[in-house]
């Protein structure tokens, strides 16, 4: 690694990854350095999802989470082509400029082998879904969905690797431990020694890296704004239940506003045929879903996040914090992802190994430790998320049956966001922040656009 950079590019996940694309193409003579605290596309490899284990063995650095594709590599690669859901990027931006870099952001995927097939909310189907839907006061959001599949999602982004490892550096299994100004720009002192020097610096940390970035900012100096803090579970139940949903609608985000609190529950995250995954992040299990585009890899089970979102005031900044804090307590109770069935839950009844093997829905999940989720989740959440799956029965009958399973906890860890301009620069010139860990994005496309936003200011000072 040299020290002398133009450009430094900090994390390679979504937005890392598509900032270094347009870098590359737009000024392929400038000096790029594109690091990462994890592995590269090849050597990415989650123990449990190659099925040498069934608990997670708490690996330094997560595969999952971390290295080039970030979190978005073994997702099941949902692409929604919409500015209602997935970021901010328009309160930087205008709509139109936004969707612009989404469609830009496809053409890329597309280009390395992505689907054109879009699942899209202006068919008949969808729209009566939609009238049906709003009959018991729940919201489907209107956007066209790509459901890259999780196999296909990481051919895509190997694809997208081959074509830019020899026109960029790249330094993987590479922490930074600290951000620091500089006389000609900035300083990325690196952990195991040695630094890296840059003019321009794109800071694109991802999920796992919120908390830190937001330390480092702190640092520097630079206000943060609270982020709003995203907690739940995740529900599995037979695919049927939802199948003329999904058939419709793929990703089927429907929120509702809750009578008790008043609070914004939404699905997140729909996984048709899907299995459930346990995910690290800086040492804490968390749990999301994936979806393969084959056939033969599918489950009988369909899988979706059901989050609470809540917004807080000041004192409190930290969201991030306060998200791995509930994450804790499940894995204190369980050793990790804690399992629970619907009508145990509703009945104030733990469930154990021998109600779980009555259980007519299977696990897809197997490492999950039956418990129970009262004694994890904060009450209002837990009131909030019971209410909304009543409200989803309504819609699609058997979402509250007693064997539904509900996996904990889900939490979308956000960084507390920064003030930035149009072209996501930071309060310090030339430092530019993108992605989900930045807190300007929470999923595929808007985080892919974010980076072609900053790849785009810099090159264009240029």
């Amino acid at each position: 690694m040299n020290a002398n950079y133009d450009v430094v590019i900090l994390g390679c996940g979504e937005a890392g990854i598509f900032a270094a694309y347009e870098l590359a193409h737009l000024q392929p003579r400038l000096k790029v350095l594109a690091l990462d605290q994890g592995a590269d596309i090849y050597h990415r490899s989650c123990p449990i999802v190659a099925g040498k284990v069934k608990e997670c063995v708490l690996c330094p650095v997560c595969h999952t989470m971390c290295g080039f594709g970030g979190a978005g590599a073994f997702s099941d690669g949902k692409f929604n082509f919409t500015t209602a859901f997935g970021g901010w990027l328009t309160d930087f931006m205008e709509p139109a400029q936004v969707m612009e870099l989404i469609d830009y952001v496809d053409s890329i995927n597309v280009a390395h082998g992505a689907t054109t097939e879009v699942y899209s909310t202006e068919s008949d189907a969808a729209k009566k879904l939609a009238r049906q839907a709003l009959a018991y006061d729940l919201h489907l959001l209107q956007a066209r969905c790509k459901h890259l599949g999780t196999e296909n999602n990481l051919r895509i982004l190997t694809n997208i690797y081959e074509g830019l490892q020899n026109k960029l550096e790249f330094a993987f299994h590479t922490e930074v431990a600290s951000i620091q100004t500089a006389e000609d720009g900035y300083r990325l002192v690196l952990a195991k020694g040695g630094e890296a020097r840059c003019k321009y610096l794109i800071a694109a940390p991802g999920r796992s890296g919120a908390e830190w970035f937001s330390n480092q900012c702190k640092d520097l100096g630079l206000e943060l704004l609270n982020n709003q803090v995203d907690i739940g579970v995740r529900v599995e139940l037979p695919a049927t239940v939802f199948e003329h949903i999904t058939d419709v609608v793929y990703e089927s985000k429907l929120v509702y506003r809750t009578q008790r609190y008043g609070d914004s529950v939404r699905t997140f995250c729909m996984n048709p045929y899907g299995h459930v995954v346990a995910e690290n992040v800086e040492g804490i299990n968390t749990v999301n879903g994936h979806s393969y585009a084959d056939p033969a890899l599918r489950s009988e089970n369909t899988n979706f996040a059901l989050l609470v979102s809540n917004r807080f005031t000041k004192p409190f900044n930290e969201p991030y914090r306060y998200g791995k804090h509930v994450a804790s307590l499940s894995n204190m109770l369980a050793g990790g992802v804690l399992v629970q069935r619907f009508g145990d839950l509703v009945g104030g009844r733990r469930t154990n190994e021998h109600r779980m093997g009555k259980s007519t829905v299977r696990p897809t999940l197997s490492a999950a430790v039956p418990g129970d989720l009262s004694l994890t989740l904060p009450k209002r959440q837990l009131d909030d998320i019971i209410e909304m799956i009543y409200q989803l029965d309504k819609l699609a009958p058997g979402t509250a049956n007693y064997d539904t399973l509900l996996y904990g906890a889900e939490v979308k860890f956000y960084s507390a966001r920064l003030q930035l301009t149009s072209e996501l620069e930071t309060a310090l010139p030339n430092f530019f922040a993108a992605g989900d860990g930045a807190g300007v994005t929470r999923g595929l496309a808007q985080a892919g656009a974010s980076g072609v936003q900053a790849a785009r200011a810099i090159c264009r000072r240029l």
